[in-house]
């Protein structure tokens, strides 16, 4: 093979509003290399089919045909098709943004007919408003009903952000993986093939790529690899992503070579540089890196590579091209604010580091590459890289999916951009670390953070201890209340079940819960039971953690989730559900007063935790600023004016983004003021360290020395100006 071309695929099924990034990443990085490169997101592709007046009319003849046997809701729906036909292009241009106008038509409550779904809500009343939120709530609500019709007739595979995910889902054998593709295509998959072969016929690919970041996307891959190994059998496949990189580790069976040519683990750009040099035959099977094949009948392993992985500096700007934006759907489930931001909108995907800094965490698998290899990229070039991106697509809103965004790398960023003057909208996740202090919230605030999402895991401090989380709860409060004061929104990410959780635990975690919501430090969360993953610390040793794995048995293909027997007993079913059902009335601003034991089904102890915990942690952060500590100053206000009064004094205005603040200094204090206003504002070039730091200037002041300024921090004209942005950092 000579002058590979390259066709990046994403299989169904991910989000329906944003390309999952990883064909972005590697397309741009692919072209940097000089290879040619195209990609398609063949989830989009199919769904699109799906929702259409074409691809709706043969579901509805299939209904027609199986009338007899059809339940009720089917059947209701059936009597509406010509309702749904006639309705489908303009409802999903709708949500595509291209036709706002709809909204007035849609609120009115006549024009969409109304299924299943309408029923099991209150959103689902007709309401008299021009509401685009609310039109986008009912158009979901109609889309999701057609859905449900899709997935109980024609094609089992289908749900709106997962493809067929019960084959992915604990497949330690492949037998379910090969049972599942020895059936017809269902109606679904022919849409996806069909997109197939359009890609394929426009680009005329020598290599083909399979990115699988979850369980819900495994059958589509190996669908859409079996169709091209038996109509272009020239082309050669290569599968890799999240899946692979923590489900296939071990892989040993040899039929998954029946579909794909190799299957790479952890971050693609080296393991596919060194593929397509081995398929030019420029490179020995021997150097490959982190790549399966199959050879004489058997799996085998190659990583002799000696090239370093390639550096987050030198990966590229990720690319659009391709995956056309303005296809995509928003679809909105919520209408809270936070918890919208994974299904509605584009957003830009950047990562700023590589890895977790922390990776302790018991649950976790700090020693895959993923989590284990931690590298930063410098905030210089992940400016250049948002530029770069809001030029090509136009759009401003940018997703960090870091496992665990550092607070310097941050910091370094919200500089960068408050330098260049970038303006942008941008959300991503953390840990509750106290790094995160209400002066740096305040920084990320005017940089353009609208949200933060972070593990909590467990609100119990024994808890956190024994997961070697590194928090407290305590400090989780305080760290949610520094960005609630910044305006900034809050997810918690949370956890039951855990090795030796007691029920009497986890209800108190949701008494804290329950008063992170009701203090507004946290505007959304999820609970999901705790499962014991092969390459975490607890599955390595689960002895270590007094769990016992009980399965499933490897069989030569995934081995990640596993399940165990804990000494202490297991969370009973109701409890989840009970979490579930408070969490979602949380979500909505509901039942935030109420005893939490009344979300439980069966009876449970009073939680131990005062009712007041939330707002006595949370007034742990009000100090005063530390004269000898290391930060530095920055100021995010606008330009001060310095006015001569009657008098010796001078009247300083200082302009903040919401509220000004006027202060009455003497001459000296306040030309010094205004200067080190100047020094601290963020400019082009500035570069993130030609801000003062605080112990030099306190050393190096004009007025009186460091006693003095001492003084001045505790002076009201410093806390107005520390009010209306001058941040210590």
């Amino acid at each position: 093979m000579t002058s590979p071309s390259l066709l990046l695929l994403i299989p169904p099924l991910t989000q329906l509003n944003t390309p999952y990034p990883s064909t972005a990443y590697l397309t741009g990085f692919l072209r940097s290399r000089g290879y040619r490169v195209a990609q398609a997101d063949l989830g989009i592709d199919m769904v699109l089919a799906l929702f259409s007046r074409t691809g709706l009319a043969p579901v509805f003849d299939h209904l027609r045909r199986t009338e007899g046997t059809l339940p009720g809701e089917a059947r209701q729906m059936l009597a509406l098709e010509q309702a749904y036909l006639n309705s489908i292009d303009a409802v999903v241009e709708f949500l595509q943004g291209r036709n706002p106008t709809l909204a007035p038509l849609i609120c009115q409550g006549k024009f969409l007919p109304q299924g299943p779904r309408f029923a099991a809500t209150e959103s689902g009343l007709p309401m008299a408003c021009h509401s685009m939120d609310q039109a986008k709530r009912l158009a979901t609500l109609y889309l999701e009903d057609l859905a449900d019709l899709v997935q109980a007739t024609v094609a089992p595979q289908l749900a709106l952000s997962r493809y067929a995910e019960q084959v992915g889902t604990s497949a330690s054998s492949f037998d379910q993986i090969a049972q599942a593709l020895a059936e017809p295509p269902s109606l679904t998959d022919e849409f996806m093939l069909d997109a197939l072969w359009r890609h394929v016929g426009e680009v005329h690919p020598t290599v083909a790529g399979l990115t699988v970041p979850f369980p819900g996307n495994l059958y589509g891959a190996f669908r859409i690899a079996q169709a091209l190994k038996a109509g272009r059998p020239d082309i050669k496949i290569v599968l890799g992503g999240g899946y692979a990189n923590t489900e296939l580790r071990r892989l040993a069976d040899p039929r998954v070579f029946d579909y794909v040519d190799a299957v790479t683990l952890d971050d693609g750009e080296r393991p596919l540089l060194c593929l397509l040099e081995h398929w030019s035959g420029t490179r020995d099977e021997s150097s490959l890196c982190r790549t399966f094949l199959r050879s004489d009948g058997r799996v085998v392993w190659r990583n002799g590579a000696t090239e370093p992985d390639v550096t987050m500096a030198e990966q590229g700007t990720p690319t659009y091209e391709g995956l056309p934006l303005d296809r995509y759907i928003s679809i909105l489930d919520t209408l809270n604010p936070m918890h919208r931001l994974w299904s509605d909108g584009h957003w830009n995907k950047l990562t700023v580091a590589h890895g977790c800094y922390w990776k302790q965490c018991t649950f976790c698998d700090v020693g895959l590459d993923y989590i284990g290899r931690y590298e930063a990229t410098p905030s210089a070039i992940l400016a250049d890289r948002i530029e770069a991106l809001i030029a090509e697509t136009g759009r401003r809103g940018f997703h960090f999916v870091d496992e665990a965004a550092p607070p310097a790398g941050l910091k370094g960023l919200a500089l960068a951009l408050l330098e260049r003057g970038t303006a942008i909208g941008w959300w991503g996740n953390i840990r509750f670390e106290e790094a995160f202090t209400p002066d740096l919230c305040r920084l990320l605030a005017a940089s353009g953070c609208i949200a933060v999402s972070a593990g909590l895991e467990a609100a119990s401090d024994r808890l956190l201890q024994e997961m070697k989380k590194g928090i407290t709860v305590d400090q989780t409060a305080r760290v949610a209340a520094a960005f609630h004061e910044a305006g900034i929104l809050v997810h918690a990410y949370l956890m039951y079940g855990l090795p030796g959780e007691t029920i009497e635990e986890t209800v108190g975690s949701l008494e804290r819960v329950r008063q992170l919501f009701a203090q507004g430090l946290i505007q959304s969360a999820f609970w999901h039971k705790f499962v014991a993953t092969a390459h975490s610390p607890i599955g390595l040793a689960p002895a270590a953690h007094g769990i016992r794995i009980t399965g499933p048995r490897f069989e030569g293909f995934a081995e990640n989730d596993l399940t165990h027997r804990d000494s202490h007993g297991s969370a009973p079913a109701w409890l989840g559900i009970g979490l579930r059902r408070a969490t979602l009335n949380f979500i909505e601003g509901k039942g935030l007063a109420a005893d939490v034991r009344s979300w439980f089904d069966e009876p449970v102890e009073k939680p131990t935790v005062r009712r007041d915990w939330a707002g006595l942690a949370r007034a742990g952060t009000a100090r005063a600023d530390d004269p000898t500590a290391e930060r530095r100053i920055v100021w995010i206000g606008g330009t001060p004016a310095l006015e001569t009064l009657k008098g010796k004094n001078r009247r300083v205005i200082l302009p903040g983004r919401t509220d000004d603040a006027e202060l009455r200094l003497d001459p000296e204090k306040a030309a010094w003021l205004v200067e080190l206003i100047r020094s601290a504002t963020p400019v082009r070039d500035k570069q993130g360290e030609g801000y003062p730091s605080l112990k030099d200037v306190r050393a190096a002041y004009p007025l009186g020395g460091p006693r003095s300024f001492d003084a001045l921090l505790r002076s009201a004209a410093w806390q107005q100006a520390r009010a209306v942005g001058l941040l210590l950092v």
